[in-house]
C-alpha cells in the first residue's frame, strides 16, 4: 500500500499555501522540495526518517535538507491512499508549535469538506 495520490490544501479563497511557499524558493530548492513530495507520493505510509517524521495529531513533516537550510512539509493523511500538505517553512531548532497548530486547523477544515479544500497537485 505504499503509493498515495498527493494534494495541496486549498484555502476557501482559493490560495494554496504550499505553491505560495514553494513559489518563493530559490529554483534548486523548489526543485529538490518537489522531488520530496514525488517520494512521498511513491512511498506514502511507508516513508519514515529521516525523510519523514511524525510531530503530532496527525501531523507529519517532510524533511528536506539543501546545503545548510532545512524545509519541512507539512501533511496528513486522509484515509488510507491520500496525502494532503498544508504549507511548509524554513526550520531553524524545531518545528515551531504555532506550525504544527496551523496544520491541525487545517486538517479539520479540509476533513470538514474535503472537495473544497483539496488542489490536485500534478508533478
Amino acid at each position: 500500500m505504499p503509493s498515495v495520490e498527493v494534494v495541496f490544501y486549498m484555502e476557501d479563497d482559493g490560495s494554496v499555501p504550499l505553491t505560495t511557499w514553494l513559489e518563493g524558493l530559490q529554483q534548486k530548492h523548489r526543485a529538490k522540495c518537489l522531488k520530496w513530495i514525488g517520494i512521498l507520493r511513491s512511498f506514502g505510509h511507508d516513508l519514515r526518517r529521516p525523510e519523514s517524521d511524525y510531530l503530532r495529531d496527525g501531523i507529519h513533516e517532510l524533511r528536506v535538507r539543501f546545503q545548510s537550510l532545512n524545509y519541512r512539509m507539512l501533511y496528513f493523511f486522509y484515509g488510507n491512499q491520500i496525502v494532503v500538505l498544508t504549507h511548509g517553512l524554513k526550520k531553524e531548532k524545531g518545528v515551531p508549535p504555532k506550525e504544527i497548530d496551523r496544520a491541525v486547523e487545517l486538517k479539520e477544515k479540509f476533513e470538514a469538506d474535503p472537495k473544497s479544500h483539496a488542489f490536485q497537485w500534478e508533478p
